[in-house]
């Protein structure tokens, strides 16, 4: 699979992702709510290592292939709902 994906394919499957993010770990937003851009970590969205973990879950049910914990671009795949959409749109096998 390509790590290379057009930026129309990332736009479009952005709202799918933050309403997956939002429903795994019943937040109290709306998904239109997440920007695309910022942090999931920190400041940002404010994830943790267990919310990390249930996205991963629900994502590798949803889109076909694992996100694995000991995987060293895992902070820049979790570094914001764009670049995770962005990994999901290369990855992907459903």
């Amino acid at each position: 699979m390509s790590e290379t994906v057009s930026s129309q394919a990332v736009d479009a499957l952005l709202p799918e992702v933050a309403a997956l993010i939002v429903e795994a770990l019943n937040l109290e937003i709306a998904p239109d709510e997440i920007a695309p851009d910022a942090p999931l970590f920190g400041e940002g969205l404010g994830l943790d290592s267990i919310d990390v973990l249930e996205i991963a879950l629900v994502l590798s049910k949803r889109y076909g292939f694992q996100l694995r914990s000991d995987n060293a671009d895992n902070v820049r795949i979790f570094a914001s709902l764009r670049a995770l959409t962005a990994h999901i749109a290369s990855q992907r096998t459903k």
